[in-house]
Order: structure tokens, then sequence, then C-alpha cells
């Protein structure tokens, strides 16, 4: 659709940037902090791990001082549950409470406004040894910690999310080397760690409400429009199987308290549907979010299964398979340029998908994640010339204020990433930051912080309310 006049971006529209804790942090075992299954996970061959990332544990006051000068007005951030609970239950860490307190505290001096990520791929090794999300058992430890951050920072945080890219950690497990290889039946016990995710989600939801009246809460799903591979209608329909297996299963969840009907009798055709005891759905009908936050990279494309061994095709930065036999069979889009790391780029699948999402749910949408990831370079003056995130940047920001003036309610832009961090697959040298951190894989050198040319770009673009581009 043509407009002849775009809407301009409110004025208290949420520009800011995004991290998670595991990949920003650092002091990994510091003040009492306990492991999580990132820390002791399968690290790609010849990348850093997580331990120092980029010592925002320590230097986080720098960084927020650089996110203010570019105008930030929120940032997104996850909690390590372990720091807060070094056995993801039982004593509390005071430490832990502390940092995320300062944390918190920081921001506001600046105006900016803490948008709080509960669980991000980290869940503390203590509960995964008593089964991780198999367990029921850590439905009740989600709720507990849910409700020790709403008790100590409820008095500043308005707005919470619950669980990141729930999705990912279920279609693609093995992709941040968590995925416990002792499992019998390891799609079926997915599906069942999903629905105790679902429960943990709901309830945290529940508890928000009542403790936090004034506060919003949402779930924040990895969602990207998913293309037929052509015009055939087998294709289309194959389409439709994956939207509802990648996409809405999660979303019809958080919003209407059921299972997807598509994605059901999927999981019903392959036998993973889980075990939904008694009560259950009267929790996850309970859950209500106030809005929907959703991380965006790239659209999918899939073609009919020819359910011959295959149907699997690598996309991204080939650590994510696309393909499920008698459902859908991966495809790439000829139509899309690629990154560096084969990601392919699809501006208007991102108001395609701002569209579906709002089309369906009828709820504000903030957008968590979108970035460009590359190897970026310090030139001896000190300049990180990278044009190309600005302009991916441009396109898809566009693309959200086309959302707006198609009547999508869109309230916030939290690009990945705020500053560079430790990239799950690609270490330290995958960069998606504004700020960029000087620290080479295995060399950490003073982690100096340096403005990148984006900074001063994603500055100007914040203070014309998303006019400069």
């Amino acid at each position: 659709m043509l407009h002849k006049q775009l809407n301009a971006f409110p004025e208290d529209f949420l520009w800011g940037g995004s991290t998670s804790a595991y990949q920003l942090e650092g002091a990994w075992d510091e003040d009492g902090k306990g492991p999580s299954v990132i820390d002791l996970a399968n690290h790609v061959e010849g990348v850093t791990d997580f331990k120092v990332a980029s010592d925002h544990y320590h230097m986080y006051k720098e960084d927020v001082a650089l996110m203010a000068e570019m105008g930030f007005k929120a940032y997104r951030f996850s909690i390590a549950w372990s720091r807060i609970y070094p056995q993801g239950d039982g004593a509390v860490n005071p430490k832990g409470l502390e940092f995320y307190s300062l944390l918190i505290d920081e921001l506001l001096k600046y105006g900016i406004e803490p948008i709080v990520t509960m669980y991000h791929f980290d869940l503390p090794y203590a509960l995964e040894e008593r089964g991780g999300w198999s367990n029921r058992a850590t439905i009740d430890a989600f709720e507990q910690y849910a409700k020790t951050l709403y008790e100590n920072y409820g008095d500043r945080v308005k707005w919470w999310l619950t669980i990141n890219e729930q999705n990912m950690l279920i279609l693609h497990p093995g992709s941040i080397g968590t995925l416990n290889e002792n499992m019998t039946d390891p799609q079926k016990e997915l599906y069942q760690q999903n629905h105790h995710m679902l429960l943990a989600q709901a309830k945290a939801m529940v508890l928000c409400h009542q403790m936090l009246p004034d506060a919003k809460i949402g779930p924040a799903p990895n969602i990207g429009v998913i293309y037929p591979a052509s015009s055939k209608p087998e294709d289309m329909l194959a389409a439709d199987n994956y939207a509802a297996i990648r996409n809405w299963l999660y979303l019809d969840m958080a919003v209407y308290g059921r299972y997807n009907h598509i994605a059901w009798s999927y999981l019903v055709e392959k036998g993973y549907q889980p075990v939904i005891e008694e009560g259950d759905m009267e929790i996850l009908g309970q859950g209500h979010p106030d809005f929907i936050a959703f991380n965006y990279y790239t659209s999918q494309t899939v073609g009919e299964s020819k359910n011959d061994g295959n149907d699997y095709s690598h996309t991204g930065d080939q650590h994510e398979i696309v393909g499920e036999p008698g459902a859908y069979r991966g495809s790439v889009n000829p139509n899309l340029q690629t990154t560096e790391f084969g990601w392919e780029i699809d501006p208007v699948g991102f108001r395609t998908t701002l569209r579906q999402i709002y089309s369906r749910y009828h709820l504000p949408l903030i957008v968590t994640e979108n970035g460009l990831g590359a190897f970026d370079k310090l030139e001896d003056d000190g300049t990180v010339n990278d044009e190309y995130r600005m302009d991916f940047f441009r396109k898809h920001i566009e693309q959200i204020q086309l959302a707006l003036t198609d009547g999508v309610e869109v309230f916030g832009f939290c690009p990945w990433s705020a500053i560079d961090l430790v990239s799950t697959h690609q270490g330290s040298s995958k960069r998606y930051g504004f700020i960029y951190v000087d620290r080479e894989e295995f060399d950490l050198k003073e982690l100096r912080r340096v403005r990148k040319n984006s900074f001063y770009w994603y500055q100007k673009l914040i203070a014309s309310r998303g006019e400069i581009r």
C-alpha cells in the first residue's frame, strides 16, 4: 500500500537498544553469581567464551553514559537469573540484586527507561541438573524469581519481558550449545519444556499484574514473515504450516491462552504433544500480555515438503536449519540480498511482520531486536565506518514508519545491539553495536569503547524523531 503522507513517529516513541546479560556482562563467577547453562555450554571452537564478554559488569556506568549521549529513551537488557539466584531458587544473592539496582538507577539518572528481560537463554545450571525446563519445579522457580524482581525493581521498572525467543529455544536448541544430548526423545521433550515455559510465562504475567498494577509485561519471541517458495498452492500451505509452528504457537498461547490449532495438529501427528496437567489451561488463559515485544532479523521461505529426507535447508549463519518432513521444506528467497553471514536482508518483510502480528492480536508492539552483524574494522584514526549498518537501519526504520501509517501501533525500537557484545556463534568478531568494544577473541586489550559512525547517525536520528535517515 502506497501512502501520500507518512505518519510521524510518536513523541514518546522509545528509541533505544538491546543487549543480553550473558553476551555483555562478563564477571561470570563474581560476587556470588552461579553458573548458567551458557557458562557451561559447548562453545564454538576458535571463538571466545562469555566469561569476560564486554565487561559491562564493571563498566556499566561508562556504557550507560554513552547510551545517554546517543539519546536513548529506553534500554532493553536481561537479568542473569543465576546472578540473583545462584542455585536457581533457594537463597537470593544480595550482590546480584545490588548490581541491577545500580544499573537501573544509572539508567533513570539519564532519563532512560529500563526494559527488563527476565530470561534470555541462561538458565541457572543448578536447575538444569535437576531437569531444567523438563522439570515442572522450574515453573515455580521462575515464578519465585519473577516475584523477587518485581519486589526489588518494580518501583522503578515499568516494562517487563518474560522469555526471550522461546521459539528459538525449542526449534533450534543446538544453536546456543545448551541442548541436552542425553534426551531419549528430544523433540517430544522440547515441546514438554515449551509447555512448562508457557506456564511459567503466564504465571509471571499474572503476578506482575497483581504486584505492579501500573507496569506492563509481554512476551519476546523471534517473529518473521514466512513466504511460500512459489505461487503453488502446496507451497502456500507449507508456509502457513511453518508460520503456525514457528510464530503463532507462541503468540496465540501468550495472548489467547490456547494452542494454535495448526501447530497442535502438527504436534499430534509427530507424537510431540506435551502432557497437559489438570489446571494448566486455566493458568495459561490468565496471562494476558499488555503488549508484544518481538525480535526481527529476516524473513524465511519454505515450500512443499517432499518427505524424501531432503526437506532441510540451512539459513542464516548455518546454525539454523529449516525444514520439517510432512510439513514444509526449507528454501531460499532469490529476491533478497544477504549479509556476509548469510542472513537474508528483508526490510519490507519487517513491515509485513509488524502488520501480521498487529492484525492477529491488536496489542501495542515494540521491536526488541533488529540488526546487522558484521566484521567491523577499527581504523588507524580511531573511527569505525559502518555505513552498511546505517543503510540496514535506514531501510528497516522506514518500514516501521510505513507500518505506523498502515495503522499498526508501534511504541519502540530497540535494535541489537546497543554496544558490541559476544555473538553466540562468532564470538567477539561478529559485531552489532553502535559502540565498538576494542577486544579480540583471546586478547582483551583494554576493552576500550569507541563511538562508531553509526553512533552519531543514530544520535541524529533519535534527536529528529526518526526524520533524519
